[in-house]
């Protein structure tokens, strides 16, 4: 996987149903490279799917609150963030990181921390998964 898969990933988190044509012109590339790619990507198993998010009012939550969080955006935007989660406890938002070697994996927590309103990071290591 290179930096193109990389950003075409993060786009794709951003907006799955977003146009070949526009993920094309995001990145700087022709349609049949990002059809390429996206099937390249899907036959790894790279992909293995994409979502929906639904109106607010499509479901009745029994408690609706709005919350400003300048930062969410900035975050699903850095393609090596996969997931980032609602959380209790004493961080409001955790974000699931990837990346292919160490050295980059330091320079995506150097872009993290740039991220104005972030005040403070905390950062583990996955060493092994036991259930998937």
């Amino acid at each position: 996987m290179d930096d193109i898969d990389r950003q075409l990933i993060g786009l794709l988190r951003n907006d799955a149903r977003a146009s070949v044509a526009s993920l094309a012109k995001a990145l700087g590339v022709s349609r049949g490279t990002v059809q390429n790619r996206m099937a390249r990507l899907a036959a790894q198993g790279t992909i293995v799917g994409y979502t929906v998010r639904l109106k607010p009012d499509v479901a009745e939550p029994r408690i609706h609150a709005f919350m400003t969080v300048a930062v969410i955006k900035a975050l699903r935007g850095e393609p090596a963030v996969t997931a980032l989660y609602s959380t209790n406890g004493r961080w409001d938002i955790v974000a699931e990181l990837q990346a292919d070697t160490l050295e980059g994996f330091d320079r995506v927590l150097g872009r993290i921390r740039l991220i104005e309103g972030i005040s403070q990071t905390e950062t583990s290591l996955l060493l092994s998964t036991y259930k998937f």
